[in-house]
């Protein structure tokens, strides 16, 4: 039974997340993944899809795009709402036209959400309302995101045991689902149609030791303002950026510097300490999910090799 099971999942048409918190070295490693597996890959960034984010979001840059065809990069402006209905609209598109060109399409990238909504589907009676979401933001502002967090646990218990107390975003999400369906947000999941009898899905998760990790990440943080990070905040803060692009981790630490609220070390240690918070709420998502293969990611490119291999003997 087992067997005749896994031969039928292998005539499916193949799709390999790669995921993990941000600053593990996901983009470097997939660029030799995808030439391993002959595959195009596809971005699972929730801020990668704007243009201008470039620093902001830790794009792959010309040269990684030129060695291999990347997708959902730089789709949309910092000015309009980008919700995950039309991410997931995208992405199967791209999938259809990788798996037609006989390539796999790789996801790659550190958004939870936005991987679930590709594997898992979405449910079609809560698009987006911006007044109910920019009120709920307003509330956070006023009252705090732990306001908002108590008022999810009320509502939807079986939500807020999955959400993060400081994941903003999604907190304000269950909260707008609900008030503008009547109904819980877990209980519209239990709609979704999802990909799974469709496609063979694969996902690898990356993770290292949490000390590590929190070195990387602040040496990212250098980097990024070594490569002009302010300057690219600059150009952006005379833009109406939308909802979902103002919570870019560094716009508002930034825009704190330029207006004098404090200097730039402390705009530094600020985007650190979020960056580092970001990061285990991303491990949070992640670790609850019982299909992800997890692989050890250390240092040096003999460990990126073995990666590769150990990911490559999975299929």
């Amino acid at each position: 039974m087992l067997r005749q099971k896994a031969k039928a999942e292998s005539l499916k048409p193949r799709i390999i997340f790669l995921v993990g918190p941000t600053a593990i070295g996901k983009s470097a490693l997939a660029i030799g993944l995808a030439r391993k597996i002959n595959a195009e890959i596809i971005s699972c960034d929730s801020m990668q899809i704007y243009k201008g984010l470039d620093i902001l979001s830790s794009k792959p840059d010309k040269k990684m795009c030129g060695e291999v065809k990347h997708h959902l990069l730089d789709v949309a402006s910092p000015e309009k709402e980008f919700n995950v209905a039309l991410y997931r609209r995208l992405a199967l598109q791209a999938i259809k036209n990788i798996h037609r060109r006989k390539k796999i399409p790789l996801f790659v990238g550190g958004s939870g959400l936005y991987m679930s909504v590709v594997i898992d589907g979405i449910f079609k009676e809560a698009g987006a309302d911006l007044k109910i979401r920019r009120r709920l933001y307003e509330e956070a502002e006023n009252k705090g995101i732990n306001f908002l967090y108590e008022r999810l646990r009320g509502i939807d218990a079986q939500a807020a045991r999955k959400i993060h107390p400081n994941d903003l975003k999604r907190i304000v999400r269950a909260l707008e689902v609900y008030q503008k369906t009547g109904k819980t947000i877990s209980e519209l999941k239990k709609t979704r149609k999802g990909l799974s009898d469709k496609y063979d899905i694969l996902i690898f998760g990356l993770n290292k030791d949490r000390e590590k990790l929190y070195q990387d990440i602040n040496s990212r943080v250098e980097e990024m303002f070594e490569q002009g990070l302010v300057t690219e905040v600059k150009k952006l803060m005379p833009l109406k950026l939308s909802l979902t692009c103002r919570q870019a981790i560094g716009i508002n630490e930034i825009k704190g510097y330029l207006e004098g609220k404090y200097g730039l070390e402390e705009a530094k240690e600020l985007i650190k300490r979020n960056t580092r918070r970001y990061a285990k709420r991303q491990l949070t998502w992640f670790r609850k999910d019982k299909r992800i293969i997890w692989i050890g990611a250390q240092e040096g490119k003999r460990t990126v090799k073995k990666i590769i291999e150990k990911i490559c003997r999975g299929f």
